[in-house]
């Protein structure tokens, strides 16, 4: 069995009681599929008065004579019938028997039909959800490699076809090969020289069907991942479009766009081509097993006189009732080359190792006592080091300013105190214990944090604001929004703190936005809060407010505070100037002014006084 049908046929066996349904009802539409033909053999034999006149009941004598025995059953039955009531009433009776059969035959495949789209719709949830789950757990690097388009195709359209394909297939595994060898042995049992021919015909076709469907992974593939490349540009598009706008870009964009989508055009092409090959494929290859039938089984009516014609043309409807579960099969074969590349690319997000996880038996931590300790640490991104044998002590209820110039490493801190990476050398230590010792959660649970983008959901800000606190009252949230200097401008708002905020709160202000998030992180209520530079994106007036609101968030709590306005930091406890990784001074806002260094540049340049 396919690997990667394995992998993802685990997701339906909370859905097994639906699937035993549907191989229980497959099962008897294909029995019924068999029958319901086989049927045929007495109407038409009634019909051109070709039965033979049979009045004793005929004996069984073995399985080389069944096919005899059968139909010299069939023959009494109707002869001991039409004796008693006539032809005309025989006739009425078998296709009453027919249409029931028919009636049941299809009663049985939509029940089959029924109880597999639960599977099906359960499987789809279940991938989606996993993948989601996954995506949110993963940590950010992953996501510095991967489009977010790309990402997003594999949740949704690589989803959907594995839906399409694997799943169908599922339906298939049963219904259509029983199908078959049921039609097949009710072949046999009519005439067995003219099932060998079709057992010989078989692999042929199987064969050459094969051989077309061979690059429809590989084509895949591409086509998927070129969705993801014009998913990826139509993300950005939306998330710069001001950007692309000021800059008169829309037709550069727009090129790139329609050369994405134009390649996605040509790969699709050859595949659904490739694809549609195969229904007329197989059905041309099944007639011409029809074909070479009638030669021989005419023969066999006409000249030996082996087979009745009923039974012959009972004999070639079974021989064409093979051909749609064939073309099915065949399809299905198809189908699964597209669900290969579809559930490798979903597969390589869910089997994506995690390295920033729970140690087993990870240390519960829930209270900060004295003191973060970042011990000699280095760190880097890919191959250039970020950060070296850098050491720095935070003790309780202090803040700590990191200042320096882009690039000096300060933001590296945020990321790596929260875990959002983690260190290549040294330890970062939480009242002595290194933070990959303490369960995640519990670290995180620690930090409130504060960034220069305000990341904002397309939601009510009573919602936006209790990410913090899940369970907070309203009131809670009001007071929040107080302590972040926000609740002035909310109060106005038409429906207040139940007032959507739109995409990525759009319908306000950078600095209402960052107040929004100050609140957020208030409402949290951590003992550590990390700043980083939560007030370089804003005009004066906004930062001055916002300025009040972070002094009223830091009182009495652990603070880091990353900042490139100098005029933000002058009341911290201790500043560091950090320059290319590494620490170059620290001390107090005097004490480094008058020592003339790189502060005391630093602060020129901003002509502070």
């Amino acid at each position: 069995m396919n690997e990667y049908f394995k992998k993802i046929i685990r997701f339906a066996k909370p859905y097994k009681k639906y699937a035993y349904l549907n191989i229980f009802f497959n099962i008897l539409y294909a029995l019924f599929s068999a029958v319901s033909f086989v049927a045929l053999i007495p109407l038409l034999q009634v019909l051109f008065d070709d039965e033979k006149k049979i009045y004793e009941k005929p004996t069984y004598q073995g399985l080389t004579q069944l096919s005899k025995y059968l139909e010299d059953s069939m023959s009494y039955f109707l002869s001991q019938y039409a004796e008693e009531h006539g032809s005309q009433s025989t006739l009425i009776i078998m296709v009453g028997v027919i249409l029931t059969l028919f009636l049941l035959k299809n009663l049985f495949n939509y029940w089959a039909m029924y109880f597999i789209t639960f599977l099906r719709n359960g499987v789809l949830k279940d991938i989606r959800n996993a993948m989601y789950k996954k995506t949110l757990e993963l940590p950010l690097s992953f996501f510095s490699e991967k489009r977010k388009g790309d990402v997003i195709s594999r949740m949704t359209s690589d989803v959907l076809e594995i839906q399409h394909s694997f799943l169908s297939v599922l339906e298939l595994l049963v219904r259509e090969p029983l199908t078959i060898l049921f039609t097949i042995i009710t072949m046999f049992v009519i005439s067995p020289k003219l099932t060998l021919f079709v057992f010989i015909f078989i692999p042929i076709a199987g064969f050459i069907i094969s051989i077309v469907g061979k690059t429809l992974k590989k084509n895949s593939q591409k086509a998927s991942q070129e969705q993801g490349y014009f998913l990826s540009i139509i993300e950005e598009s939306l998330a710069g479009l001001k950007v692309i706008k000021s800059f008169n870009s829309e037709p550069t964009f727009n090129s790139k766009f329609q050369e994405s989508t134009s390649e996605f055009y040509h790969l699709n092409n050859k595949i659904l081509n490739r694809q549609n090959l195969s229904s007329p494929l197989s059905e041309f290859l099944g007639i011409v097993t029809i074909g070479v039938l009638l030669i021989f089984g005419g023969h066999m009516v006409l000249v030996d006189q082996t087979l009745s014609g009923a039974s012959f043309l009972g004999y070639i409807t079974l021989a064409y009732n093979v051909l749609t579960p064939a073309k099915a099969i065949s399809k299905a074969s198809y189908s699964l080359k597209k669900g290969d590349a579809a559930a490798e690319r979903v597969l390589e997000i869910l089997e994506e190792e995690n390295p920033i996880t729970n140690k087993e038996n990870a240390t519960q931590k829930v209270s900060f006592d004295k003191e973060i300790k970042l011990d000699n640490i280095s760190f880097k991104y890919e191959d250039d080091w970020v950060l070296e044998n850098f050491s720095l002590d935070i003790p309780k209820g202090k803040t700590v300013a990191l200042v320096g110039q882009s690039g000096s490493g300060k933001s590296t801190i945020a990321n790596l105190l929260t875990r959002f990476w983690d260190i290549n050398k040294g330890s970062i230590q939480i009242d002595g214990t290194d933070i990959r010792d303490l369960n995640l959660t519990d670290v995180r649970a620690m930090m409130g944090l504060v960034t220069q983008d305000s990341i904002l959901f397309n939601d009510s800000i009573k919602n936006n604001i209790k990410l913090g606190k899940e369970d907070a009252t309203d009131e809670e949230i009001i007071q929040a929004l107080k302590t972040a200097n926000a609740y002035e401008f909310v109060k106005d708002l038409p429906e207040g703190i139940h007032t959507n905020i739109g995409d990525s709160g759009n319908k306000l202000s950078g600095g209402q936005k960052q107040r929004l998030s100050i609140a957020r992180a208030v409402l949290k209520n951590p003992p550590i809060m990390i700043l980083d530079e939560a007030t370089s994106a804003l005009d004066t007036e906004s930062e001055k407010l916002v300025q009040v609101a972070l002094e009223n968030m830091m009182m009495n709590r652990t603070s880091i505070v990353i900042a490139h306005r100098l005029s933000t930091i002058q009341k911290a406890d201790w500043i560091v100037v950090m320059q290319k990784g590494k620490i170059v001074e620290q001390g107090t806002h005097d004490s480094l002014y008058h020592l003339g260094g790189t502060y005391t540049n630093l602060v020129s340049l901003q002509t502070l006084e």
